[in-house]
């Protein structure tokens, strides 16, 4: 917690420090400034609607956004300090990797912010859901919808004895995830085992098309090119070589707009995960039976 919001916290328990520490304390935000599109894709599901001053300018961009029809209409900021403190918020959320000019303007002015990392595991974004929930006065919300993504995340859990399945996340440019991510975690929990280490990926980045030919994996979790004219990054998407591997693999599509957000966004991810896994295994059982 910033010391900012530490001190608003500490304010409203000197004043309300003779009732007992059960009710001491802050008073709900009531104008609330996401500078973040995985902390939007929260603050949409637990703040009221009254309580957000803005989103991040993400959120009106469908590839890359969750926040969808819950955003529909919120002012957004493309992340400048003097747009910001025009919106008098008196909360401010923000990433590590949110513009440190404005972060400083931010802590220089003394508004209340508070600073997020990046998850990268389930529990750690099921916490950072939690936490957002408490910092704009809303604790009950965050716990129901930590319970919601967790329903999800066991509905998309294979069957015991269910057979497991290679898969690589495969988007513009052929960018992929990586071990040790939280979209690797997903796919572990999906039945799909990421195979992005046997060509050679130890990080998140991009997998090259020949190596995927040469040694594809069950299941290819395809991304969608953008609406319009492709551009060269989009193209791997749909070339001929991949389109020739259609006996060998199973192509799912995969929103790009799932890729780097937790929270509320892991319910529809761990849906896809498990949809492209049986589809995949009802794929193979059909050409099994031929």
């Amino acid at each position: 917690m910033s010391p900012a919001l530490t001190r608003r916290a500490a304010a409203a328990g000197l004043a309300l420090g003779a009732a007992g520490p059960a009710v001491a304390r802050a008073p709900a935000p009531r104008r609330v400034v996401s500078l973040n599109p995985c902390l939007d894709v929260i603050l949409v599901h637990v703040a009221d609607r009254t309580q957000i001053a803005a989103l991040s300018h993400y959120a009106r961009d469908p590839l890359n956004s969750s926040v969808g029809a819950l955003g529909a209409g919120l002012p957004v900021t493309y992340e400048s300090a003097e747009e910001v403190v025009a919106l008098r918020p008196d909360l401010v959320l923000m990433a590590r990797h949110s513009s440190p000019a404005t972060r400083a303007a931010i802590e220089r002015l003394g508004v209340p912010a508070e600073l997020f990392g990046v998850p990268e595991s389930v529990e750690a974004s099921l916490a950072q859901v939690v936490q957002v929930a408490g910092a704009v006065g809303r604790p009950a919300r965050g716990e129901a919808l930590a319970a919601r993504i967790r329903t999800a995340l066991d509905a998309a859990a294979p069957d015991p004895g269910e057979p497991r399945l290679s898969a690589v996340i495969y988007q513009s440019s052929g960018f992929a995830s990586a071990r040790g991510t939280l979209m690797d975690e997903m796919m572990r929990r999906a039945g799909l085992d990421n195979a992005a280490d046997r060509y050679g990926l130890r990080r998140t980045g991009n997998i090259p098309i020949e190596a995927l030919v040469a040694d594809p994996p069950d299941v290819l979790l395809a991304g969608q090119p953008k609406p319009g004219a492709p551009t060269w990054a989009d193209r791997v998407l749909n070339h001929p070589a991949l389109k020739r591997l259609s006996g060998r693999i199973y192509a799912a599509p995969f929103p790009q707009r799932l890729m780097f957000c937790g929270g509320p966004v892991l319910i529809e991810t761990a849906a896809r995960l498990a949809d492209a896994r049986r589809a995949a295994l009802a794929a193979r059982a059909g050409r099994a039976s031929r």
